[in-house]
């Protein structure tokens, strides 16, 4: 014959479930939306929408520092189009002057800045130096690592390059002027030191 439990018993069997799952969240097999995860920098200008007069100038591009990486940003240099081109030594000083130009505010928005300090100027190779040479007003070597990057990926993406993506750069003493690549390596760390290849190469 069996046995009937007592109430308190009774009770006693049905909490002993939830007493034994403790009194953390409860697991569950179905997925939590914990939100989104947080917003990257967009590194990325866009047009505000606004109707403005066709842009005057020449179209250049530099690399700018969003993010700890180079990103190459599309801008017009006031440059007369007569002026624009089969000067790399002029292409390269207008390039620098974009580079020492505060960022413009939907930049600064986007999450750009610029490394690149003057005083600061570039001139053509020394008599002996490669075709092709460009010659700063300091060093590079002496220059933060973040801002020689800047300068050789923007100097190397353009007419005033030596060609498959390098720039001859120099500084205004006697030694010789390097050849450094703008690399994927260089643009995603910048604050690295640019590679170089033989000059001749």
């Amino acid at each position: 014959m069996r046995r009937r439990l007592s109430v308190p018993a009774v009770a006693l069997t049905a909490l002993l479930p939830a007493l034994l799952t403790g009194c953390g969240i409860r697991t569950t097999s179905v997925p939590v939306d914990a939100g989104a995860a947080p917003s990257r920098v967009p590194c990325s200008v866009t047009d505000d929408g606004t109707t403005q007069a066709a842009p005057q100038g020449v179209p250049v591009r530099v690399y700018l520092v969003c993010g700890s990486q180079l990103e190459a940003v599309d801008r017009r240099s006031p440059l007369p189009e007569e002026k624009a081109g089969g000067d790399p030594v002029r292409t390269a000083g207008v390039l620098l002057a974009q580079l020492l130009a505060e960022p413009s505010e939907a930049e600064r928005q986007a999450g750009f800045t610029t490394e690149v300090r003057g005083p600061l100027t570039v001139g053509g190779g020394h008599a002996g130096d490669p075709a092709g040479a460009l010659r700063l007003s300091r060093q590079p070597e002496d220059l933060a690592p973040t801002s020689l990057s800047q300068l050789v990926c923007t100097f190397a993406e353009s007419s005033a390059g030596a060609g498959g993506h390098t720039v001859l750069l120099g500084g205004p003493g006697k030694y010789a002027p390097k050849r450094y690549r703008c690399t994927t390596d260089l643009r995603e760390h910048p604050d690295s030191t640019p590679p170089t290849a033989p000059p001749t190469g």
